[in-house]
């Protein structure tokens, strides 16, 4: 099996185990510029036209004004160009809003604020399209590094679901590269020539998730089936799926 038959399966097996698409969804999905939102989107767009389910797809790159990084949005247009999939760009900021920021977030780390700024943007636009779904590129590393670092630093075991319906509006977040290890993602990337953004981000350092990656790497050390030990704990405990 090539690696984009067994990434294809993988991203097909996550669609149906943890039901991420209904007929006639309107998903948008977050398109940072990075390879795992790239795969997402070519994913989900090469999904579409089976038609079963019957589903939409548009994007969403956010750009931070006051964070400088730096995304090539014309090399954005033209992937999605090519995929037949509407891109929308939206430019926001946080330095500038947070005089209208609740004041607990205020003292919240700067990338925090970035993160928080960037989803709420996904959320408007989302409802401004008519949208049911948001797709979120992170996969089975990303989900298990925050457990991790839920379990390590919060005192929770918990993490980003595969599946979450928000309770205050209309919509659902679903992640379908759940299943898909980075190792290969990136592998895809390098195959697909997928062009890299280029990144200059002041606030970028070591963190609590980096942290959370390292202690990962030390449990594969310790026995190569901890990823499928942590997922089987996350999956017994109903942390896959919320509604």
């Amino acid at each position: 099996m090539t690696l984009d038959e067994r990434l294809w399966k993988t991203f097909n097996k996550a669609l149906g185990q943890y039901q991420l698409i209904d007929e006639d969804d309107k998903i948008l999905v977050g398109l940072s510029g990075g390879k795992d939102s790239l795969c997402l989107l070519e994913f989900l767009a090469r999904r579409s036209k089976i038609n079963v389910p019957h589903f939409t797809v548009e994007a969403l790159h956010v750009r931070m004004a006051d964070v400088h990084y730096e995304t090539d949005t014309s090399y954005l247009q033209s992937f999605c160009d090519r995929l037949a999939v509407p891109l929308h760009i939206v430019t926001t900021s946080f330095n500038s809003q947070l005089s209208s920021i609740n004041s607990q977030l205020k003292e919240k780390p700067a990338c925090f604020l970035c993160s928080w700024q960037r989803r709420k943007q996904l959320f408007n636009v989302s409802q401004e399209l008519g949208c049911t779904k948001i797709a979120l590129g992170h996969h089975q590393d990303d989900i298990i590094h925050t457990a991790l670092m839920n379990l390590t630093f919060q005192g929770q075991f918990s993490t980003m679901p595969a599946k979450l319906k928000m309770k205050k509006m209309p919509l659902t977040i679903i992640r379908p590269l759940c299943l898909c290890q980075e190792a290969d993602i990136q592998q895809y990337a390098e195959a697909q020539h997928y062009e890299k953004q280029l990144k200059q981000c002041p606030y970028e350092k070591a963190t609590n998730r980096t942290t959370a990656q390292k202690l990962f790497q030390q449990l594969e050390q310790l026995n190569k089936e901890a990823r499928y030990s942590v997922w089987h704990a996350l999956e017994q405990e109903d942390k896959l799926v919320e509604y």
